[in-house]
């Protein structure tokens, strides 16, 4: 059972791979872009936190289900389009 699960999920991480690099299907965007907004959380003295909010910035996903090409997949950025960065 449990090989054919990991069978299985090798399965399908070698389709997603096949479909991004021959661009299946046709006319298909590989590359997307999602819009992040960052904010840092810095400490103070008294235990609470100051915060400071960056400029958005755009970057690049890939339209897949796994990270491929060094990006990360759209749907996963699309859900952290907030990132909390703590110094």
């Amino acid at each position: 059972m449990l090989l054919t699960l990991i069978a299985l999920a090798v399965l399908v991480y070698l389709a997603d791979t096949i479909s991004i690099r021959f661009h299946i299907p046709k006319g298909r965007q590989i590359l997307g872009s999602v819009t992040i907004r960052r904010y840092y959380a810095v400490p103070l003295k008294s235990g609470k936190h100051d915060l400071y909010f960056a400029t958005p910035q755009n970057q690049t996903c890939v339209h897949s289900l796994f990270p491929h090409l060094g990006y990360a997949p759209c749907w996963y950025l699309n859900r952290k389009k907030v990132q909390r960065v703590n110094e």
